[in-house]
């Protein structure tokens, strides 16, 4: 016999399921609530077929349970049950050893209640239905048990069953739609027949509406939720009069109670025997808010009994709060309940938390005044003074920090403060994309190497982890997963801090589900602009709209901390219009009707537009145009010899592929590797991206075409070169493409030489859709060292071909012999070459070049210079070639640049001269030692300094990096031969004689007593004196009176330091001892930032000012209502400090 008779005859899969689950309550109690799960997810599959609903997208069994539909025909009784039968079998399959056979009896009973509503309402003949369940009917003894291999094996099986019969009813459902769709006639019977089945269906239920007597009562029902949700955190075999029903007293005497005494629902104690946590329940229809009071008066009792409060929680079985009341003033919600080791960590830190206020910050972390400000503002977000300490504030900080600003490391250094100060435990940092995880590890482990810390994606935890790194899904599946030995259950304390890497992007849809499921502390991290922010990303943050915790955006960050930006429009026809049929030549048209003509009917379209281009269009000579201009116009490293590292944006692997093809069409000498697509099918594309974001040196791939994989958060800091070959519309995603180019590299050009700017290639008008101020570029771009060796070799051979001199005659026919190899032995295949083939013809002759005239000169610079390739010696040796040309050039002209370059030369032979360890340079001992003296250059030959240069090229490399700066200098006065004075012009002065003041202060920044002003540096009066001898010429920018009439009678380094500002840096070392000496505030940090900011702009500042606007916007008291008396004293002397310096 069995309590489930009665669904023997209409439903013998769920009677077989279920009688076999009656026989294994004791004996088998996994077994027993993985069978009630079964058939309750089985019947749900069956109700949604017989009330033909359209199930939803995801069919887990708690999205079939909690549809909208489903849940309008549920009573809502049963749901309670549902939900405690699906809980039971989850622990079942996921903590075997869990479920008891107490556990397995009340799940059974559950779905015993559930299914005889559901056999009352759906089988066709009305079934006699049981009253109560028989306990009789489970047997108290089984068989000898099984192993669990077979009973895994077995529960699988019949899942399969499930599974295969509920294909073949969708495969009926969809044959039968099939049909019903081969016309309206069949498809109108088809919706009738459905119907009809809706309405009998109803009024069948209608007729056997009774009501069914209920396994358990409101009470009962209440605590197996409860108990469910315990057992998950580890809480079991709970103590009836200890942990359950536990008496209290000091309760509020009343009439009813006259003796004080309570019982407390549940106590969670310690092994000391101390109470931990209690909760206190109440009924699953009343409103949670109703028990939080009584939950406060029975906390009182057992803190006045027991000597430590206990953490409160409150309940209906549904929703649950928790309630620190010693620290944090508010409730908040909670899915399930704290381990006893997560609330042994709640006790011990009210005894150990400190104000993170006055944390000290590792300066090893981070070292930037904006990263400071950033964590002082998350701390004084996080802490608020109490009556009797610090108490807890909000928990939810969202910091938007410019990409490159350092947002890794300042939260880095949030989590060190947070770590030392007693606040978290462990932290779980989340991004979307594994690369992403990768790299936050790789940082963390490097800026808080004494922590532990793992990749989930790629390791599998201990419970000593400090740090987690996941990606969404990963967390998604490890809180719900199976566990084995080797993985741990993700209880919803096990985290103290979750950060959130790209918060604008990730937070929403089904991972949200993460942070409202740990009850822990968040940090939301974005680079995307403050108005380019869903509001929602704020509000879930806990910030008013577009007031995020801390803001520091790219206009703050450059170009002291981050590059600035440069924008080139490319556009070709075809991109800008699209492709006009009767606009093409006889043979492009030729094509294009071969192209896209319809291949039955011939017929092909007009025309086609622009917005097809590189979607599903992709043009061989439109990609070659953008790959021309990147190439010509790109900046370039090794003397502009190379193209720099370069990131192209495809719209699709497609895309991708097709740009790559041409480029290797396009450059075929370049190198293997030189250029390479990324994206998620390409194998092994973590050591590209490896290798492309090297910091320290050049690596192939050189040019990388992305989709999607390095549009955001890949730290790539030798890139130059952008190219936005995609059309983008997100304002996020625009920025963070951009931000792909913003962050420093030292080195970049060379040694010494960092990187200043970096350049996007727009060729999507994505700068024209977001409406963005373009930073156009400028079109004097320098020459690569090898062409200007070329132009220079020329313009030598002529000057020394002029002088009549033997030596030097024959000095200039070797430098043509030169310029004629370079260009006879040009590669035609090439297609520079190809495109300048009539001139390359011309001069393969090396007659031609004995004729040499200006003109000759003019188309040699124009078409021809710039097509050979570099020599495969070192960079150095190019640069000193370069160098020692323009020295000989320079002597031929008795130019004022002579003297540089002998002092170059000198310096150079310096650093030689401490290589003598080194055998090469060694045996040019005798030639080093002879540059070093001071008569070296007096009546020297061409001959002779031709071989100083070659003598000493190949032992350049030798040079230390700090020697080699002097030859890696600005060479840009290559035209030094053909440059012309411009007239001097005499005018009144008003703005046209500001603008050349101002001008000449801003061109020569780098004079003595200039960079002084602008360094904060103390001048003399005879510094400034010689100052206003240089400044007023009396001539172009006039004369002291002049100046004074226009701009009065203002000290001459106050005006200098208004005109070139006072630099960041400098600004921030002069009040560098006052932030190190206190514990700021983050108001505070923001004030002294304020000054910082306007001095850089201003140069100096008046006392007054500080209780002015801007320094009011945060105390309408300025300087005093931010910082007590003593502070603001100090301030002030600061400032006055920095202004009596622009004063001699």
């Amino acid at each position: 016999m069995s309590n489930f008779n009665f669904l023997q005859t209409e439903w013998p899969s769920l009677y077989k399921k279920l009688k076999t689950a009656e026989e294994r309550v004791f004996t088998e109690p996994v077994s027993a609530a993985s069978y009630c799960r079964l058939v309750l997810e089985e019947t749900m599959y069956l109700i949604y077929d017989l009330e033909h609903l359209e199930k939803p997208f995801n069919t887990d069994l708690v999205n079939l349970i909690n549809d909208e539909n489903v849940k309008s025909i549920l009573p809502h009784k049963l749901r309670e049950g549902l939900y405690i039968v699906r809980k039971t079998g989850n622990n079942a399959s996921h903590y075997g050893q869990r479920v008891t056979s107490i556990d397995a009896k009340i799940s059974i009973r559950y779905i015993y209640d559930f299914l005889k509503w559901f056999a009352l309402n759906y089988s066709k003949e009305i079934p006699e239905l049981p009253s109560v369940f028989n306990d009789a009917f489970i047997p108290k003894l089984g068989e000898k048990q099984r192993q669990l291999k077979e009973l895994q094996e077995e529960q699988d099986k019949a899942y399969q069953l499930l599974l295969e019969k509920l294909a073949k009813l969708e495969q009926e459902k969809e044959a039968m739609w099939a049909i019903a769709q081969e016309s309206e006639a069949s498809l109108a019977a088809f919706k009738q027949q459905t119907q009809a089945a809706v309405v009998k269906l109803k009024k069948q239920k209608q007729a056997r509406l009774k009501p069914l007597s209920s396994e358990f009562n409101e009470a009962e029902t209440r605590q197996h939720l409860i108990d469910v949700d315990l057992k998950e955190a580890g809480w079991n075999d709970l103590r009836a009069g200890k942990d359950l029903e536990y008496p209290v007293t000091g309760m509020p005497v009343t009439a009813d109670n006259p003796k004080g005494n309570g019982y407390v629902d549940y106590v969670l104690w310690d092994d000391n025997g101390k109470p931990l946590a209690l909760i206190e329940a109440k009924r699953t229809t009343k409103d949670i808010e109703i028990g939080k009071h009584q939950a406060f008066l029975y906390a009182n009792c057992l803190e006045k009994m027991h000597g430590q409060r206990p953490i409160i929680f409150y309940t209906n079985g549904y929703e649950t709060k928790i309630w620190e009341d010693t620290f944090y003033s508010a409730p908040r919600r909670i899915y399930g309940f704290y381990t006893k080791e997560e609330l042994q960590w709640l006790i011990q830190k009210r005894a150990t938390i400190k104000d993170l206020r006055k944390a000290t910050i590792n300066q090893n972390i981070v070292n930037r005044p904006y990263q400071f400000q950033a964590i002082k503002s998350v701390a004084a977000s996080f802490v608020a003074d109490g009556e009797t300490g610090i108490c807890g504030n909000k928990r939810r900080a969202l910091l938007v920090m410019a990409t490159g600003s350092g947002k890794t490391r300042t939260v880095a250094a949030m989590v060190d403060v947070l770590f030392k100060n007693n606040w978290i435990k462990r932290v779980l940092f989340l991004a979307d994309r594994n690369a992403l995880v990768r790299q936050a590890k790789k940082n963390f482990s490097e800026y808080l190497p004494d922590l532990t810390a793992i990749d989930l994606t790629e390791e599998k935890e201990n419970d000593t982890t400090r740090l987690v790194f996941s990606t969404y899904p990963t967390m998604m599946n490890k809180i719900d997963n199976i566990r084995n030995a080797d993985e741990r259950f993700y209880g919803v304390g096990h985290f103290d801090l979750i950060v959130v890497d790209e918060a604008h992007r990730s937070i929403y849809n089904r991972y949200k589900a993460i942070f409202e499921y740990f009850d822990a502390c968040i940090i939301g991290l974005t680079a995307t602009p403050k108005d380019g922010i869903d509001h929602n990303t704020f509000e879930l943050f806990g910030c008013s709209n577009e007031d995020p915790t801390f803001l520091y955006e790219l206009h703050e960050a450059v170009p002291m901390y981050l590059s600035p930006y440069k924008n080139i429009d490319v556009t070709t026809k075809f991109i800008r219009e699209g492709i006009k049929y009767k606009e093409l030549s006889a043979a492009d048209q030729i094509k294009y009707e071969e192209t896209f003509a319809d291949k039955t009917t011939g017929i092909f379209p007009e025309e086609i537009r622009a917005n097809a281009m590189n979607k599903w269009l992709f043009n061989k000579d439109t990609v070659y145009k953008v790959l021309d201009t990147l190439m010509q116009q790109g900046l370039k490293i090794e003397g502009g010899d190379k193209i720099g590292r370069t990131l192209i944006f495809a719209v699709n692997q497609t895309h991708a592929k097709f740009i790559v093809d041409c480029f290797l069409e396009r450059y075929p000498e370049k190198p293997a590797g030189f250029i390479a697509m990324i994206h998620n099918e390409v194998s092994h594309a973590q050591s590209l991206i490896d290798l492309f974001c090297d910091q320290h040196q050049e690596n192939n791939p050189q040019i990388v075409v992305s989709v999607d994989m390095m549009d955001t958060g890949i730290d790539a800091p030798r890139v130059l070169n952008l190219v936005f070959f995609k059309v983008v519309r997100s304002y996020a995603k625009f920025w963070q493409m951009i931000g792909r180019g913003t962050r420093l590299c030292p080195d970049v050009y060379g040694p010494n030489q960092p990187k200043d700017s970096f350049l996007i290639f727009d060729v999507c008008k994505n700068f024209e859709f977001f409406e963005i101020e373009k930073k156009g570029r400028e079109t004097n771009l320098g020459k690569p060292i090898t062409q200007q060796i070329f132009e220079d070799r020329l313009h030598l051979s002529r000057l020394l071909a002029e002088t009549g001199e033997a030596d030097d005659t024959e000095l200039s026919e070797k430098l043509r012999d030169l310029l004629h190899f370079a260009i006879a032995n040009l590669d035609k295949d090439r297609f520079q070459v190809a495109m300048q083939w009539q001139h390359v013809e011309t001069f393969k002759d090396r007659n031609r070049w004995n004729t040499i005239d200006a003109n000759d000169v003019h188309i040699i610079e124009t078409y021809l210079s710039d097509l050979p390739v570099p020599e495969t010696i070192n960079e150095a040796a190019r640069r000193f070639d370069l160098m020692m040309l323009k020295l000989q050039i320079a002597t031929l002209m008795t130019s004022r640049f002579k003297v540089k370059y002998e002092d170059a030369l000198v310096d150079i032979s310096e650093g030689l001269s401490k290589k003598y360890t080194i055998p090469a340079v060694l045996r040019a001992k005798g030639l080093i030692e002879d540059i070093k003296r001071a008569d070296f250059f007096k009546a020297i030959s061409q001959k002779k300094l031709d071989a100083v240069r070659e003598e000493l090229r190949a032992l350049i490399q030798y040079l230390d990096t700090k020697d080699r700066d002097l030859f890696y200098s600005d060479l840009q006065d290559e035209n030094v031969i053909s440059i012309m004075s411009e007239p001097i012009i005499t005018s009144n002065y008003g703005n046209a004689y500001r603008r050349r003041v101002e001008s000449f202060i801003r061109e020569n920044k780098h004079m003595l007593t200039i960079a002084k002003l602008s360094t904060n540096q103390p001048i003399t009066h005879q510094e400034l004196q010689m100052l206003e001898q240089i400044l007023f010429d009396g001539t172009e920018r006039g004369t002291f009176d002049d100046f004074t009439q226009e701009y009065g009678k203002e000290p001459l380094g106050k005006f200098i330091r208004s005109i070139i500002g006072l630099e960041v840096k400098a600004a921030q070392e002069a009040f560098s001892e006052f932030l190190q000496a206190g514990n700021l505030s983050a108001d505070q940090m923001t004030f002294i930032q304020k000054i910082i900011t306007y001095l850089t702009k201003n140069g100096t500042i008046e006392p007054s000012m500080l209780f002015e606007s801007p320094f009011t916007d945060s105390n309408d008291k300025g300087l005093l209502g931010v910082f007590d008396d003593g502070d603001a004293h100090k301030v002030i002397s600061i400032v006055e400090s920095i202004n009596e310096n622009a004063t001699a």
